[in-house]
């Protein structure tokens, strides 16, 4: 079940579950998009890109999926990104591996 994290990593800005600002990457780190602009769409933590983030639905709809019975999570994450080092880290010649 995709984790709905309530905040931006990086800036720290509330994120609700039904917030459309919201951006994660294949691990779940989850920013706002201002922050993923500023980010230069890369996330900070794997490298890879971000989307937005799918709006689990707050009431039931169809066979017990959304918000009542799988809720967002409440556990803030709050690790702002070295800016300087992320443009510098993206100037690098990405390497194959």
């Amino acid at each position: 079940m995709l984790e709905l994290r309530p905040n931006c990593e990086h800036c720290g800005c509330a994120l609700p579950a039904d917030s459309p600002l919201a951006r994660i990457c294949s691990f779940e780190c989850t920013f706002c998009a201002d922050c993923v602009v500023l980010l230069q769409h890369a996330c900070p933590n794997c490298g890879g890109n971000f989307v937005p983030r799918p709006i689990r639905p707050g009431i039931d709809t169809r066979h017990g999926n959304d918000l009542q019975h799988y809720p967002a999570a409440t556990t803030r994450r709050y690790r702002p990104v070295d800016v300087a080092a992320h443009q510098q880290w993206l100037a690098q010649p990405q390497q194959p591996e």
